[in-house]
């Protein structure tokens, strides 16, 4: 029950503070998601879930369905994947132009748009029908059935999604996107529309808590190698340019989305996930950042 406790501590303090953000409104269908909404869960190893406020509401999961498609691909390609994107910190914004000129359209890391653009061409290049694949997927980490993609979002996303049109068409320019690029965005856009609730993400993340080994039916997800290798790039790259603030203030890996959620690991513990949709200038839930600032600091539990 302590983790219970700190919990409701946390969205109690924390709620006030989502006033100073701004839902993203660039997506039509984000724009429409109340800012009142907040809601915190942690899942355990050990079968334990806390829960508290807005929990059980689905939401668009944007950026943070980079974990599972770029887990999908690197589990099949292992190191080869590094011939088609970086691991840098990008030091520009999520959906720049600007590096991929000069890095002739080859993507800093994996959790920039362009980035995940191209693991969605390498999962085209893979599997038949890799938006079914994708949602399996999911939907085994989390062991929920229920979870599915929000084809009103996923709309929005194409209808509004013109930078990444052109970020996809350059880098096929540089011969790293192999396939159609209305194929590969729509796995993109349909990526990002995946809808989870806190409490089902929480639980879809335990697998990089547990060296790669999802524990609710303990099948190897990825290496031990390749998951410590994943939770390193969540910490570096996993929050757009405020990475380094998140692993200075909170000390987790994790992984944000515009859509307000942010989720993140203590490996061989925990798995905890925030959603509230009110954003800094960064992109990152202003909530969200805070509240897992105060679990690292009041429960004494981080990576460092």
């Amino acid at each position: 029950m302590e983790y219970q406790r700190l919990i409701d501590r946390i969205l109690l303090e924390t709620k006030p503070l989502a006033k100073n953000g701004k839902v993203a409104s660039y997506i039509p269908a984000l724009a429409e998601v109340s800012p009142e909404k907040y809601g915190i869960s942690i899942s355990t190893l050990e079968r334990q879930r806390y829960n508290t406020g807005d929990h059980d509401v689905l939401f668009s999961i944007q950026s943070i369905s980079k974990v599972f498609t770029f887990s999908l691909a690197y589990a099949r390609l292992g190191h080869k994947i590094w011939e088609r994107t970086g691991r840098e910190p990008s030091g520009t914004a999520f959906n720049s132009l600007i590096q991929l000129e000069h890095e002739h359209g080859i993507p800093r890391n994996p959790f920039i748009n362009a980035g995940a653009i191209v693991v969605a061409d390498i999962l085209l290049s893979i599997f038949p029908d890799p938006k079914k694949v994708l949602l399996d997927y999911v939907r085994e980490l989390a062991n929920n059935e229920s979870i599915n993609y929000d084809e009103n979002v996923a709309f929005s996303e194409k209808a509004s999604g013109h930078r990444n049109f052109a970020l996809a068409h350059f880098m096929k320019s540089f011969g790293n996107i192999q396939n159609s690029v209305e194929d590969v965005l729509d796995i993109y856009f349909h990526q990002c529309s995946l809808a989870l609730t806190t409490d089902q993400l929480a639980c879809s993340f335990l697998f990089l808590a547990n060296d790669g080994v999802n524990p609710h039916n303990n099948r190897q997800i990825l290496t031990a190698s390749q998951a410590k290798r994943l939770k390193a790039l969540m910490l570096t790259t996993g929050l757009y340019n405020e990475s380094g603030d998140f692993a200075f203030r909170v000390g987790m890996p994790g992984k944000s989305g515009v859509g307000g959620g942010i989720v993140a690991v203590i490996p061989n513990l925990l798995s905890i996930a925030t959603w509230s949709p009110p954003l800094n200038e960064m992109g990152n839930s202003v909530a969200g950042f805070e509240a897992l600032e105060r679990f690292t600091t009041y429960s004494g539990k981080s990576v460092f």
